[in-house]
């Protein structure tokens, strides 16, 4: 407890009475360099505790969502799922993985747009059946 009471009561004060803190804004023009290498310490210290001061009681921003995929397809239901029965796809069907098609669950192509704006890369899901 000594130590603190020595800083609180004589190396503080005495290190404030030895600034060269001048009396007015053009006082800082006939600071000599030593005098400006003086305040350095004491600058620094004041500039430290008002930046982490309003940083403190800085609001945080808000935290954003991560982007959804879908941003239009049966928005009133919990899940998308679609069925499709095996026997109907034909010889060859693409399903659509970017979720803009117009035909949704069906491949219209729209990915295509979609990978030149954003720079993605997807594109669909193509079954077809396996020739004999």
């Amino acid at each position: 407890m000594e130590i603190v009471n020595r800083l609180i009561t004589s190396t503080l004060p005495n290190y404030f009475a030895s600034l060269p803190i001048p009396k007015s804004v053009f006082g800082f023009i006939q600071l000599s360099g030593g005098d400006w290498i003086a305040l350095i310490p004491f600058v620094g210290t004041v500039s430290l505790i008002a930046y982490v001061t309003v940083k403190a009681f800085q609001p945080k921003p808000p935290v954003a969502k991560k982007p959804i995929c879908n941003l239009k397809i049966q928005k009133e239901v919990q899940k998308v799922v679609n069925i499709v029965d095996i026997e109907e796809i034909g010889e060859k069907v693409s399903y659509c993985r970017c979720w803009r098609s117009k035909r949704f669950p069906l491949c219209d192509g729209s990915h295509t747009k979609h990978n030149e704006e954003t720079g993605d890369n997807v594109g669909p899901l193509v079954l077809k059946r396996k020739s004999n």
